[in-house]
């Protein structure tokens, strides 16, 4: 989740260079109010771990912070911290996000050490050359997962203005800081003090802060098109759209944390097929036009690099994804209608554009395979959405009449990154006594022999007696390919 990304705080690359930020913090015995800003989540902490969204999901929220009516939600502030006052200023930032025009810079190295009770935090930007000159700067820090208290202020002589107390609260995440204008310093020091002193807590509540620990920080800034201050086009726009997939994946479909999790590996499974420029258009045209359910599985490198999977899709095949595309979408779109929701609407939108929907006269490779990505989630989508007519008359009978019949059941996945993470394989419930609806010869004589006082036996039960595949496209690290997990949705039921 989004969440659990941010506490293992890690950067990567978005127009500019990868990294990840580390801190050392010393501990002495004459610094224990500075320490004790400090939150006990950060020390010890885990090791850096890769968050290949984690750019992404910052810019997404920022998009989101805006109402389909372009008004701030109601949270927005809070969640970033920002003062009542400075609303204008985090507006123009999140309309300047949803429109591409937000530079993003990441510090190669951050260190925090403690200095007469007060925490001096140093970014450190380099080796890549920043722009000249940067517009309408704000630097982003942690919050939630950094510091404990909410009475703290920021001093720097980059802060315009130099001193900056954040209106955080607890559903704060994010601190966001004003910086000054003008020409850009590759070494900055930022003082962080307590503003109160009323509550005295014990530095054990903090943990070995001799251990290092990990934050992130990102500097934003105007970057608007035809300007030098834009980064330059490193081509993650594919990173961006598998990023954005996932989310969709992820909002579109029910959450069950306390279900237990099933591990995708454990099953029988067809030999895995690649699906790129090699693929045949038999295969294609064969997953273009099935119906089956299907689980999107994102392995983690498959976003740590820039993903350059292409089709080569015959015209005809290109022109019936693209009707069908196009159907599924305003299917999806229409349900939506009836789902409040505009989070999932807006990434929707943002899946189209980066998908370049709807096409040119000539569509390129990566273009074609996004779009085919896209297809197949929102066919998930849809499903999610509308379950089968059938699958609905067939569970309102049997709930009528209490007799054999098919019912959905939805079961937790295991995999790092997965899309959807739940998935419907459906089951069989309901009564087999007589008279059976749904039964073969042997259930009928079995149950008949039962009722002539025979108890011994097994009486029939509501069974499966007919599946449909999953079909699991895996984007790995080497590739995308298909696996076909047969037997996995059960589509009939019978007493037997």
């Amino acid at each position: 989740t989004f969440t659990t990304m941010m506490t293992y705080c890690a950067v990567l690359m978005l127009g500019w260079t990868s990294v990840y930020a580390s801190v050392q913090v010393s501990q002495h015995d004459e610094n224990r109010d500075a320490a004790n800003i400090l939150s006990p989540n950060s020390a010890p902490s885990v090791a850096p771990q890769n968050a290949p969204c984690f750019v992404d999901d910052i810019l997404a929220t920022l998009r989101e912070s805006l109402e389909e009516n372009g008004h701030l939600r109601n949270d927005s502030l809070t969640q970033f911290a920002v003062c009542a006052d400075k609303s204008f200023m985090f507006m123009q930032l999140a309309k300047e996000a949803s429109s591409e025009d937000l530079g993003v810079l990441n510090p190669t190295e951050v260190l925090l050490r403690e200095e007469e009770n007060k925490i001096v935090l140093t970014l450190t930007f380099g080796p890549t050359k920043p722009p000249q000159m940067m517009l309408n700067p704000v630097l982003l820090l942690p919050f939630e997962s950094i510091f404990k208290t909410s009475d703290i202020s920021l001093t720097s002589l980059h802060l315009n203005p130099n001193t900056q107390i954040p209106c955080t609260s607890e559903e704060s995440k994010y601190i966001l800081l004003t910086v000054k204008e003008g020409h850009f310093q590759p070494t900055w020091e930022i003082m962080i003090q307590k503003t109160s002193t009323d509550t005295k807590q014990d530095i054990s509540d903090v943990g070995d802060t001799s251990s290092t620990i990990s934050i992130f920080a990102l500097l934003l800034f105007s970057a608007q098109k035809g300007t030098d201050s834009r980064p330059p086009n490193n081509d993650l726009s594919h990173n961006s759209f598998l990023c954005e997939l996932r989310h969709f994946l992820v909002q579109s479909f029910p959450q069950d944390h306390d279900a237990p999790l099933l591990n995708l590996e454990l099953l029988q499974s067809l030999p895995s097929q690649p699906i790129g420029l090699s693929s045949s258009e038999s295969l294609l045209a064969g997953l273009i036009n099935s119906s089956a359910p299907m689980i999107l599985s994102f392995t983690q490198g498959s976003m740590l690099r820039a993903h350059h999977e292409e089709l080569a899709l015959s015209p005809a095949l290109l022109e019936e994804l693209r009707q069908r595309l196009e159907e599924t979408l305003g299917d999806v779109m229409e349900l939506m209608k009836n789902r409040e929701d505009s989070k999932a609407r807006g990434r929707l939108e943002r899946l189209k554009e980066l998908s370049g929907f709807p096409f040119a006269d000539h569509v390129e490779g990566r273009l074609q395979y996004r779009a085919f990505l896209l297809f197949k989630a929102l066919q998930m989508a849809r499903r999610a959405f509308n379950p089968l007519r059938g699958q609905r008359s067939t569970r309102a009978n049997s709930a009528a009449h209490s007799v054999c019949g098919l019912r959905s059941l939805t079961v937790s996945l295991e995999r790092y990154l997965i899309g959807p993470s739940t998935a419907n394989i459906n089951n069989c419930q309901g009564s087999c006594a007589f008279p059976m609806i749904r039964a073969n010869n042997h259930a009928v004589l079995l149950n008949a022999h039962i009722e002539s006082g025979n108890t011994s036996e097994r009486p029939p039960c509501c069974v499966p007696v007919a599946y449909d595949k999953m079909e699991v496209v895996d984007l790995g690290e080497l590739g995308t390919s298909l696996k076909i997990e047969p037997d996995m949705v059960a589509t009939a039921c019978e007493c037997r």
